[in-house]
């Protein structure tokens, strides 16, 4: 009998593999991103306090558009460095949370760099 493989499950591990290689501190906070099939949503994150500093998502009630895009991830990573930069942060550790860098993941990343993030 063949059983559908469990991606979410797989993403999981790939994600708890880059985890224990990147961490975000106070000066040098992670951008994590979770993606859905239909929404995008993004957290800055200071893993030696464990707050979550800034986040941004595709499901807030001002983001009336279509979440499940690139333009909407490019949107999102945007908003989430606007929020940052008025927070005073401007360097992150990207954390791609298991994802492939590539299409939704990547509109994100380089929206966030688009709106003065570095990393």
């Amino acid at each position: 009998m063949i059983r559908k493989q469990d991606t979410n499950k797989a993403r999981l591990q790939r994600h708890k593999r880059v985890r224990a290689k990147i961490s975000g501190t106070t000066e040098r906070p992670r951008l994590c991103v979770y993606r859905s099939n239909a929404n995008i949503s993004a957290q800055i994150i200071d893993d030696v306090n464990g707050v979550t500093l800034v986040s941004a998502s595709s499901t807030e009630k001002d983001f009336t558009a279509y979440g499940g895009n690139k333009e909407a991830a490019r949107e999102i990573g945007k908003k989430v460095a606007e929020r940052a930069l008025a927070k005073g942060i401007e360097t992150v550790v990207f954390d791609r949370g298991g994802y492939v860098y590539h299409g939704r993941v990547q509109e994100l990343a380089e929206g966030a760099r688009e709106g003065g993030l570095k990393f």
